[in-house]
């Protein structure tokens, strides 16, 4: 009797999570798109090598979701096109003594995307603009200040994208 309570116990912890599937649930619009193709992104901005950064960490978000595969231009379903469209410098704080002096800024930045279906280019599948915000502290040299903190800016941008086509929203 106490083997087949156990039995039955065993069987009902094990089956519990039989439907689960990793990943969340695509739109429906997008059910057929499983891999996704990522060219080099368009800039409007004037920072160095933005491009490839821009690309290469929305392509980082995709992977770490999960929900889509990253493919080449030839075997994918889809082709997401990214346009970083400004980088925005704003005050947050400044020193006591001089106003116009930043002690620390919001950097923000506005990614445009479309995701269109290589034999339809024509209409996309989705589309949208994302923006990601950071804040930094102003040190002596601001240009490296700037660019340590591009990376977390486009990482937010990048995940707000990931979310909207893999999730919906």
């Amino acid at each position: 009797m106490i083997r087949f309570f156990l039995t039955l116990c065993c069987l009902g912890l094990l089956s519990s999570c039989a439907g689960y599937r990793l990943g969340g649930e695509k739109p429906k619009h997008l059910a057929t798109v499983n891999s996704l193709y990522v060219p080099l992104a368009k800039t409007r901005t004037l920072f160095p090598r933005s491009e490839a950064l821009t690309t290469n960490i929305v392509v980082d978000a995709i992977t770490r979701d999960g929900t889509y595969k990253i493919g080449t231009a030839s075997n994918s379903d889809a082709t997401l096109l990214l346009t970083l469209e400004e980088i925005i410098y704003r005050q947050t704080s400044s020193d006591r003594r001089d106003t116009l002096r930043s002690e620390e800024l919001t950097l923000e930045v506005k990614i445009s995307w479309q995701l269109v279906d290589p034999k339809r280019p024509g209409k996309p599948l989705e589309e949208g603009s994302n923006s990601g915000r950071t804040r930094l502290f102003v040190d002596d040299n601001l240009q490296t200040a700037r660019a340590n903190a591009l990376p977390d800016a486009l990482k937010r941008a990048a995940q707000a994208i990931v979310s909207r086509i893999a999730d919906g929203f």
